[in-house]
């Protein structure tokens, strides 16, 4: 893992890496995009630089290691990409690799929900589909086959209809499928309980539609629903008499003879959702997880063994407990700079210290050398973000630059979490007042970078202030009922995000390359490796930059 120097650009502390979390480069600038809106006059300075010092870069999808360009990245992948400079298999991928090696069964989710198996019921809530944008039937499958073949007695799954991201009508198909799959399962009652529509069910985001949740909720754990019947392949039938999309299904819930529900959730039973994709899933997750949860009303909150297939959102933990557990990351930066006896200090608040640290180190907690790396958390505000929209911003600005004067450290990595955790309570005035608080104490850690003759490398890690609204498919705004107010977006944007480099130790022939269209996170690695003075290793994704 030696580094080798670099032909054109000196080993010249210090170095800044500068993350904005949730700031995004979105072609729609307009007053809802508050990176756009807010008054930015550091980072407008940058963008006026052109080309050859400001870019943007892709945060989301394949560039990340997510399976589509539907798949918003996330502080997590982000994170992944920013440390090791590689893409990562991430999501559906990872699900499949777990299953196919078998991990998964023998990972802490499975063990954490393995003893309901014999004396009580797995429930899986899914969407029953091949799209691969939110699940995988073979996935689906791979999780029954196992929880089987580890004793399971009781599987009890319900199904959420799709026809978007597979052809509509194509339910019945994949329910014949299911029924037959689950009768082959030897030893163990398994049968359909539930179901609905993708987008009539369980399957809300954004908190657009809690009703949609509550719904769910009813048919999968209360065994209430308007429409009961005996067999799932004649609900359907039933159901799309009507002539609706596979999408709009009403809630349903499978009865025995007698009329009771065939698989209400009880007390000890195990909850697994097997959707990889996180958007749709997170309410139904909180409403599972959160013991306070009052965003409708529960009637009954069964004492369960909860997981999701995967995390779902790294900054909530939500939920606590899952299947597959993020990849285990070899040669970061983190670990090559180390082992190059550079220092590196690393900051940010608690709502993102774990992102540059373990995340930023491929998801591996601790130090590679404790004597050359220096971590420094500062305690989150306790209180709702948009009410202190500033966050610890000053605070960290005030850490950073007593590192980068004290000229121990050869990189000075900082993380500002507003943009981020601001833009994700949709107040739009708040994560304005965010952004401008991050892009002050950017200036000021750049007039210091500039001060002390180093260099600098700004960029974020995927989007989220940029656009606080929801939006139609022509980029329109959507209104509320009331006909005048935005529907207001609390989740990432598929927007790619800015990188910018400068400072006076900065040669003036070192550019960014204009070969690179479709660079991603993974390519600011090798980049900010170069501006410390080195070349990178060959296996990283190639550097933005180069002599011209």
């Amino acid at each position: 893992m030696d580094l080798k120097p670099h032909p054109v650009i000196p080993q010249k502390k210090p170095v800044l890496v500068c993350i904005l979390d949730g700031w995004g480069e979105n072609p729609i600038k307009d007053e809802y995009n508050a990176c756009h809106s807010s008054k930015s006059p550091t980072m407008d300075a940058l963008a006026a630089k052109g080309p050859d010092y400001y870019r943007s870069v892709l945060a989301h999808g394949p560039a990340v290691g997510l399976p589509t360009d539907q798949d918003m990245g996330n502080s997590e992948v982000g994170h992944n990409a920013l440390g090791a400079g590689k893409i990562i298999a991430q999501g559906a991928s990872l699900v499949d690799i777990a299953i196919e090696k078998k991990s998964i069964f023998n990972d802490a989710g499975w063990q954490y929900i393995k003893p309901a198996f014999a004396a009580n019921t797995l429930h899986i809530i899914t969407l029953l589909s091949s799209g691969g944008v939110h699940s995988r039937y073979d996935q689906l499958k791979g999780i029954m086959d196992g929880a089987v073949a580890d004793g399971c007695k009781k599987l009890r799954v319900h199904v959420l209809t799709d026809g978007r991201d597979v052809p509509d009508n194509s339910c019945h198909e994949y329910m014949a499928t299911l029924v037959a799959d689950l009768a082959k399962l030897e030893g163990c009652d398994a049968k359909v309980a539930s179901g609905g529509g993708r987008m009539k069910v369980t399957m809300d985001r954004y908190e657009a539609d809690w009703p949609m949740v509550e719904r769910g909720w009813k048919a999968h754990v209360l065994g209430d629903a308007p429409n009961k019947f005996t067999d799932p392949v004649e609900a359907l039938k039933k159901l799309k008499e009507g002539g609706d999309s596979d999408q709009y299904i009403e809630p349903f819930v499978i009865v025995d003879e007698a009329g009771k529900a065939v698989g209400t959730v009880e007390d000890n039973d195990a909850v697994v959702i097997a959707n990889f994709r996180a958007d749709r899933v997170v309410e139904i997750s909180k409403a599972f997880e959160y013991a306070d949860f009052n965003s409708f009303d529960r009637v009954r909150f069964p004492k369960v063994k909860f997981v999701g297939l995967m995390q779902y959102d790294g900054d909530l933990k939500l939920p606590a407990n899952y299947l597959v557990p993020p990849p285990l990351i070899e040669r970061t930066s983190g670990e090559v700079l180390a082992a190059n006896g550079l220092k590196t200090f690393a900051c940010s608040e608690t709502q993102k210290f774990g992102h540059v640290t373990f995340f930023w180190n491929g998801n591996r907690s601790g130090y590679f050398n404790e004597e050359l790396e220096t971590y420094v958390e500062i305690p989150s505000d306790n209180v709702p973000f948009n009410q202190a929209p500033l966050m610890k911003a000053r605070e960290i600005t005030a850490a950073g630059k007593e590192a980068l004067k004290s000229g121990k450290y050869d990189v000075v990595r900082v993380n500002y979490a507003n943009p981020d955790m601001v833009g994700h309570t949709g107040d739009l005035a708040a994560t304005i007042a965010a952004c401008e608080e991050c892009d002050q104490c950017v200036k000021e850690l750049l007039d210091l970078v500039d001060e002390l003759g180093g260099m600098y490398l700004v960029t974020a890690d995927h989007g989220n202030a940029d656009d606080m609204v929801q939006r139609n498919k022509k980029g329109g705004v959507l209104m509320a009922e009331d006909g005048t107010t935005p529907l207001s977006l609390t989740s990432h944007t598929l927007a790619p995000v800015p990188v910018a480099i400068g400072g006076p130790a900065l040669p003036p022939n070192i550019k960014f390359r204009d070969d690179l269209p479709k660079a991603g996170l993974a390519n600011v690695t090798a980049t900010y490796i170069n501006l410390m003075g080195y070349e990178a290793p060959a296996e990283m994704e190639p550097s933005l930059i180069c002599a011209k």
